[in-house]
């Protein structure tokens, strides 16, 4: 095998795009953007994967996503409590109202992921994908 070179037959078209929208769905910008976080070699940063090294990113990048959807639903109602507990004695601000406060919270929970990192990141946030 030649230096740089893959041990396996190509990834399908179909496959590396389904492996960008995944990286750009967890907050990557790009191959090369997830380079670090992914622990991709150059050629992987370059957008050049194997079929069964995409499919295995594949399939890793979306249980993160299923897990990450599974979360919020399973303990959803505790922490609702816990919060409004919480929030009871906290001093509110003065420029929402509970109703406007309650919308807003709403507009924010119904919105993807995507959406929310890029807002984030258009704000000057940087945002990195939980471990």
């Amino acid at each position: 095998m030649a230096f740089g070179q893959s041990a396996g037959p190509a990834a399908s078209h179909r496959q590396v795009a389904e492996l960008l929208e995944l990286l750009q769905n967890a907050g990557h910008a790009d191959f090369k953007d997830a380079r670090g976080p992914m622990g991709f070699n150059q050629r992987q940063a370059a957008g050049r994967f194997t079929a069964d090294e995409a499919q295995e990113l594949i399939d890793q990048l979306q249980q993160a996503e299923y897990e990450a959807d599974q979360q919020p639903k399973a303990t959803g109602s505790s922490e609702r409590k816990q919060k409004s507990e919480q929030t009871d004695g906290a001093p509110k601000r003065d420029d929402m109202t509970d109703e406007e406060r309650a919308e807003m919270e709403r507009a924010v929970r119904s919105a993807s992921t995507k959406s929310l990192v890029l807002e984030v990141r258009r704000r000057g946030w940087i945002v990195t994908k939980p471990k």
